[in-house]
């Protein structure tokens, strides 16, 4: 599967959030997020792992207790249900990863479908 991210439909989810859904397989969703600078991800906590990568800007973060500011280039691993925030330092653009697959994003399937190449 090839994705052409300028094609693709861009959510806003508020507060300065925008987000595209990139593509899935069957273990995993991933997506592109730009942030406005003071731009928010309230408390949040799900099921499924998180992996994100920061491509510009940063993220002053809280992932359970431990509290850090991640710049251009720094990553985070998130586990499974544990409440964590993101608040973007200047226009921030990043990418996230979630396994297992979910069906609660805005533009994802509502089911997991073979990946076939």
């Amino acid at each position: 599967m090839f994705v052409h991210r300028e094609k693709l439909k861009k959510e806003d989810l508020g507060g300065g959030v925008i987000m595209q859904y990139l593509g899935c397989s069957n273990n995993m969703n991933v997506l592109h997020w730009n942030i406005a600078d003071g731009g928010e991800v309230k408390l949040h906590s799900h099921e499924h792992e998180q992996f994100g990568y920061v491509i510009k800007g940063g993220f002053d973060m809280r992932i359970g207790d431990a509290r850090k500011t991640l710049g251009e280039g720094d990553c985070y691993f998130i586990g499974s249900n544990v409440p964590h925030t993101f608040v973007a330092i200047g226009e921030t653009e990043a990418i996230d990863v979630f396994s297992p697959f979910r069906t609660d994003l805005p533009g994802a399937p509502k089911d997991v479908r073979p990946f076939s190449q």
